[in-house]
């Protein structure tokens, strides 16, 4: 769609410099794009829920200790085939 529009001198040289692009038109496309994006990922945090509480990294640890013993303890029952005991 053309459009003209009277865009401050200042602020689309600072767009051109963010966003590096070569032309006006590629600035101000790009800038719309980014604030489109933001705007649409702000509508979706609405959606998500909180965390009441998150795991502590010893916690995490002793899990996967849990999860490497309960691992290490199936092995050893695994027979392979001309693999004597």
């Amino acid at each position: 769609m053309k459009t003209t529009v009277n865009i401050p001198d200042k602020t689309l040289r600072d767009a051109m410099r963010h966003t590096k692009a070569k032309t006006k038109r590629e600035a101000i496309v790009k800038a719309l794009e980014e604030m489109n994006r933001r705007h649409s990922q702000a509508e979706l945090v609405k959606y998500f829920g909180k965390f009441e509480s998150l795991m502590t990294n010893e916690e995490i640890e002793a899990m996967e200790e849990d999860d490497w013993k309960s691992w290490t303890k199936a092995s050893k029952k695994i027979r392979f085939p001309g693999k004597r005991r």
